[in-house]
């Protein structure tokens, strides 16, 4: 984050506030928001949050099992999510049949 610290300080403060108001326990633990953190990471197909937030949720008491599962339903939802366009592809082919 050194360019954005550099170039735009009061934005990476205003980053690293956001993230100290939401990563500590309220309605959900500290654990529980890392491995929701784990799971959009994986959504968001960024690596070094993936690797960020599975180190914090072991932290704060994640078991390797727990990260494992909740990389394991992202990797669902994002299988999932393409299943509605099975209709787009009848479609395709009807129209490629006519």
């Amino acid at each position: 984050m050194k360019f954005l610290t550099d170039k735009l300080p009061e934005t990476a403060n205003a980053f690293a506030d956001m993230r100290a108001s939401l990563f500590k326990d309220s309605a959900l633990d500290t654990k529980t928001k890392e491995l929701i953190a784990v799971s959009s990471s994986v959504l968001m197909r960024c690596e070094k949050c993936v690797e960020i937030h599975s180190k914090r949720a072991k932290e704060n008491g994640a078991t390797e099992d727990e990260i494992a599962e909740a990389i394991a339903v992202s990797m669902f939802i994002a299988g999932g999510s393409q299943l509605h366009w099975t209709r787009k592809y009848d479609q395709i082919f009807e129209s490629v049949n006519e």
